[in-house]
């Protein structure tokens, strides 16, 4: 891991408009009936008024309540909602809040606080070149380079050609008389999730500490790569022979010896930018390397075990409770209360990181997966938050900025219900929230 550092509507077109018009450009003249005139003058009246009519009242906290408690009504007893008032500290809405349900994808909320919490939201993930000795002032690094991965899951060919040129100046490195070796040693050797059994499985890929464009091989088949640490090994081989490097054996997979020599290193995003690409698309992948990182980091192991047990400890700390198994929210095993998920958001809202936590989330009507929900509504550009979905589970948690003015945070947690119809209640539940004024 790195310490903070310095490393860094549209317009219409009206085509052919505003010709001349009428007798002198050989025009006949219009002439409209009186009846269709009264029309089109009741329209443009209807229009300013719409216009200039002042915005709807924000509904008060019982009438809040009201709205909410009618859509929960819909969602079963599987399911539970938690709201409060951020600025007042008042529980503005409560539905079965202690009893746990199964998460989704809201679980990556834990995963992406706890990281920012422990690193910090400036920290990045490091991928190093290491040598068995250091470059010769020939240039000739008489042994083998080693690509050691910290876990970037950002990592792939751009930052591979990038850290080549970096070492090749650093070092006027031109020939390695052993071979590029590919470390992913951080990391245990488990390519799959709790959810898999830890086998590799389509909705995560492989993961790896020495990842490289996700675990891609660009082909159809193979889909993914058999070893990302010999798929990177290899890649940063052509990475450096196009910058004349020679090499004097074929890339490989292995570990660095502990007295290897550092010639080089790349850095990931920072740990907001890397919260902020894992929750705005949900993003599997990048959520259990994530996780597989705060383990290798705090948990004294770089497994997805280690990593929940060091999520759980950060969340005990916080004085919250959840059973957290894996880092993306696909395991059922995964179980936390609306309550609970609500304490995190106020725990982030207070927090050094509140800024960086709270832009990381999906904005209602405008990306990521909300980008498509509640548009044209009070919450379109008001609320952020993180969605949920798996067979039977539709969850939505995350915040609110009024029409008052006033902050909310809340926690809709439906589990047993169908994905479509969980997503019409929270969605307008979302916009009740979004209406609300103390």
């Amino acid at each position: 891991m790195h310490a903070p550092s310095s490393l860094s509507g549209a317009a219409a077109e009206h085509k052919g408009a505003d010709r001349d018009s009428g007798p002198a450009a050989g025009f006949p003249t219009l002439v409209v009936p009186m009846a269709r005139i009264a029309r089109l003058l009741i329209v443009l009246a209807a229009l300013v008024c719409a216009l200039t009519a002042p915005p709807a009242r924000a509904a008060g906290p019982s009438a809040t309540a009201a709205a909410l408690e009618r859509q929960m009504r819909s969602a079963g007893g599987a399911s539970g909602a938690f709201v409060v008032d951020l600025d007042s500290g008042a529980q503005l809405y409560a539905s079965r809040p202690d009893a746990p349900r199964v998460p989704a994808s809201v679980e990556k909320l834990y995963t992406t606080s706890a990281a920012m919490t422990l690193f910090g939201t400036e920290s990045r993930i490091l991928t190093r070149v290491l040598g068995d000795v250091a470059v010769d002032p020939d240039g000739v690094l008489n042994g083998s380079l080693y690509l050691r991965g910290g876990g970037d899951p950002s990592f792939g060919a751009g930052q591979a050609r990038q850290l080549a040129a970096t070492v090749v100046a650093a070092t006027g490195l031109r020939e390695i008389t052993g071979r590029v070796v590919g470390d992913e040693s951080a990391f245990d050797a488990l390519r799959g999730v709790p959810s898999s059994g830890f086998r590799l499985t389509s909705d995560v890929g492989p993961l790896s500490a020495l990842t490289f464009n996700r675990g891609r091989t660009g082909k159809r088949r193979p889909y993914f790569q058999a070893s990302p640490a010999l798929f990177a090994a290899q890649a940063f081989e052509r990475a450096l022979r196009t910058r004349g490097v020679t090499t004097g054996a074929k890339a490989r997979s292995g570990v660095a010896p502990t007295t290897a020599v550092a010639l080089g290193e790349q850095a990931s995003p920072t740990m907001a930018e890397l919260s902020r690409r894992i929750n705005v698309p949900s993003d599997n992948f990048a959520a259990e390397t994530l996780l597989k990182v705060v383990g290798a980091e705090f948990g004294g192991a770089g497994t997805t075990t280690a990593g929940a047990a060091t999520v759980r400890r950060t969340l005990s700390g916080f004085g919250l409770r959840a059973s957290v198994v894996d880092g993306s929210g696909l395991s059922r095993r995964n179980t936390t209360s609306p309550r609970d998920v609500v304490g995190l958001l106020r725990r982030m809202a207070d927090s050094e990181a509140a800024p960086a936590f709270e832009a990381s989330l999906p904005v209602a009507g405008s990306n990521g997966t909300l980008s498509k929900r509640m548009r044209g509504t009070a919450a379109q550009g008001r609320c952020r938050a993180k969605t949920g979905t798996l067979r039977g589970v539709s969850t939505l948690a995350g915040y609110c900025f009024t029409t008052s003015g006033t902050r909310v945070a809340f926690a809709f947690l439906m589990n047993g219900v169908s994905i479509y119809g969980g997503r019409r209640l929270q969605d307008r539940m979302t916009v009740a929230l979004a209406r609300y004024g103390a």
